[in-house]
């Protein structure tokens, strides 16, 4: 038989004042909260505003906050956040502009994602890339990443810093200087190096037990700033020179 769950839903309109909304869910086992929230706005209130795709952990769309930790809607089952006889409080990710209720503006994350250069930079013109598969495992659990924002969202210094460039970003700039087809190391370097880059990470590791696909992005974080000690001098003045310019460009 399903057992009925309370749900505290945020709830936001521009203009209006934020509050939480109570609905009370019929949730039989294995049901995800993806499947309540869509309950509640076919069944309870049409009105409710959420994102969603996939439904397979796979497009990180259904990023949200579930009792104040962030988590994939349709990866996380009712039973698994929710204590005996409690309540789940739903809100939108934290750390992120609201557009309405649970849906969030995840701007800041791309364009930061954006400013480490996300790409194969310098490889010649014409000429084959080839890579091992020892070299492929290299950077590949970082190249998992659905950029869904969880990682974003648990982190304490994106909290207060507003210009840091955030768990996601750097671990997909150590993704690419960890990749043998790059040629791009020290430009990339460069960009992390500025004050609010690679060092301003407390090592928290909010965010790589956030992250619904192991990606790891605090040992990412961590590997950059190790890459950033073995700098040469000569290229550590060029990386100080351009800090500037790639902390405008992350916005």
């Amino acid at each position: 038989m399903a057992e009925e769950v309370s749900f505290a839903v945020y709830r936001y309109r521009p203009g209006d004042k934020p509050y939480y909304a109570a609905y009370s869910v019929p949730v039989a086992r294995g049901m995800t909260v993806l499947d309540a929230l869509t309950y509640i706005k076919e069944n309870l209130d049409t009105t409710l505003a959420f994102r969603a795709s996939c439904r397979m952990g796979i497009c990180g769309s259904c990023g949200m906050m579930l009792n104040g930790f962030p988590h994939l809607a349709c990866h996380t089952q009712v039973d698994e956040v929710r204590g005996k006889g409690k309540k789940i409080e739903v809100a939108p990710l934290a750390h992120f502009p609201v557009v309405r209720d649970l849906v969030v503006d995840l701007g800041p994350l791309f364009a930061k994602h954006r400013a480490v250069r996300p790409y194969i930079l310098e490889a010649g013109e014409g000429e084959e890339s080839r890579q091992l598969p020892e070299e492929l495992e290299r950077y590949l659990q970082f190249a998992y990443c659905l950029k869904c924002g969880s990682c974003w969202a648990a982190c304490p210094t994106a909290a207060t810093d507003a210009h840091f460039l955030g768990p996601q970003a750097l671990a997909q700039a150590y993704r690419y200087l960890a990749d043998t087809r790059d040629r791009g190391g020290g430009t990339r370097l460069a960009l992390v190096a500025q004050s609010e880059g690679a060092w301003r990470c407390h090592f928290a590791g909010n965010c790589s037990k956030a992250c619904p696909k192991g990606v790891d992005p605090a040992l990412g974080v961590q590997l950059l700033k190790r890459a950033l000690v073995r700098l040469p001098a000569k290229k550590a003045v060029v990386a100080t020179a351009v800090s500037s310019a790639a902390k405008k460009e992350a916005g």
